[in-house]
């Protein structure tokens, strides 16, 4: 099926890369988000139906006659948004609530993982904060901690002083943090190596991988600083090659769908791995239930083809994968965030310049948490914009992007400036979570 009108659900960086991208299709399908943003108005329409709306959206499908709905954030899966609308007969890209339990629960997906026999860090889940902490020496220093369930991507604690693991097990069980999604926490293994974001169209039984990314969590230059959900990201790393791509793709992404498959509960959407590599092979970190955010803004610019038809066929559970290629060169995105950001977000600064950026070749912008002002943009949210390039090679992406942000003003908001720099020394790549 060639889609023809796509409905994006969603309102961030990822959906604005997804509207981009899907309106720039061959065939030039017709792109509607829910509820999107100021800036995605260029190459979208937009409903004013929330995420959540379920009854909305089934009405927003009708009147307008979507042929595909591609469903951007985690929240909405989780709920169970996918089956809801599949049960209506409408084609939606995205797991199910069962399949989105990989991401809404780490317990869930290692639980998968064990069952499957894919390789990923040992790790144990608790709900009682005094048992929790005598575990500690099992698994550390350094410890990982992490709320078993969705966070923002703020869920993760790495940290070799036990008193900052002592209290983030105590800010997750018993000062409720991040509120039922940390009434469980997992103590994981920390792992050694290089992290890498491997992005998998599935359609319950067969995948195709996407240009793999490595992304920068930390908030701050160095990879210093607590986590976020993505400071920058670039693709494709070189650290994934031809060889290691494949075993990902059959010894992690194949065995957790025949997984699912068996508990009955088909996964139809993006798989995204996050993978470490290490001495002793790839180790599956996480699973994310949908593209990833910033992963997306630097995998899709690459993708050649109709997107929107490798998407429909793997709602349908007919893969298409020939529908789409690999574009040579490589991408590199910066996000520009509120200056409090993770912590303390505060809203209310100013981007001035972003408009007219796209106009240069190869730069691209994707908003997120922004409004649209007199002067420029306003920061409404914790990642406001990502700046984006395609160059022929990662380091000429990287000197456009830097350039071009160069020319940004206003206040408010910062941004990391060793996203896509040359490899940090070994130390700084030894990260897990």
């Amino acid at each position: 099926m060639v889609p023809q009108r796509i409905l994006v659900v969603g309102s961030g960086g990822r959906e604005h890369a997804l509207v981009w991208r899907l309106a720039r299709d061959p065939h030039a399908p017709q792109v509607l988000v829910a509820p999107g943003n100021d800036a995605m108005e260029r190459d979208a329409r937009r409903l004013e139906v929330r995420e959540s709306d379920v009854p909305g959206l089934l009405e927003a499908c009708r009147r307008e006659q979507v042929d595909l709905v591609v469903v951007g954030p985690e929240a909405p899966l989780a709920a169970g948004v996918a089956d809801q609308l599949a049960a209506e007969g409408v084609p939606v890209y995205g797991p199910g609530q069962e399949g989105a339990r990989l991401e809404a629960s780490k317990w869930f997906a290692k639980e998968v993982m064990r069952e499957a026999g894919v390789p990923t860090a040992r790790a144990a889940c608790f709900g009682d904060l005094e048992l929790a902490r005598r575990e500690l020496d099992g698994f550390g220093p350094p410890w990982v901690i992490k709320a078993d369930g969705l966070a923002a991507g703020k869920g993760v604690r790495v940290t070799s002083e036990r008193a900052a693991a002592e209290d983030f097990l105590a800010g997750c069980l018993e000062a409720g943090r991040f509120g039922a999604s940390g009434r469980r926490v997992l103590l994981e293994e920390f792992l050694e190596g290089e992290e890498a974001s491997v992005m998998a169209v599935c359609d319950g039984s067969a995948a195709l991988l996407l240009a793999p990314a490595r992304d920068y969590k930390r908030a701050y230059d160095g990879d210093a600083g607590p986590n976020t959900g993505g400071m920058g990201a670039y693709a494709p790393t070189e650290r994934v090659d031809a060889a290691l791509e494949e075993e990902v793709r059959r010894t992690v992404v194949l065995p957790v769908l025949e997984a699912m498959r068996r508990r009955g509960a088909p996964f139809r959407g993006t798989l995204y791995c996050g993978m470490m590599i290490t001495a002793r092979g790839p180790r599956v970190v996480e699973f994310n239930v949908r593209f990833g955010d910033p992963e997306t803004q630097v995998v899709l610019p690459l993708v050649e083809g109709s997107l929107s038809e490798l998407l429909a066929g793997a709602a349908a559970g007919q893969l298409e994968p020939g529908v789409v290629g690999r574009r040579a060169g490589s991408v590199v995105a910066v996000a520009l965030a509120d200056e409090g950001y993770p912590e303390a977000v505060r809203g209310g600064g100013e981007i001035i310049g972003l408009d007219g950026i796209e106009e240069r070749p190869g730069l691209m912008v994707f908003h997120a948490g922004t409004r649209r002002t007199e002067r420029g943009w306003q920061v409404s949210g914790g990642r406001a914009a990502y700046l984006a390039a395609h160059a022929p090679t990662r380091e000429q992406a990287r000197a456009a992007v830097y350039d071009a942000l160069g020319g940004v003003g206003g206040g408010g908001w910062r941004a990391r400036r060793d996203i896509a720099a040359a490899r940090p020394a070994r130390g700084a790549e030894r990260r897990t979570g």
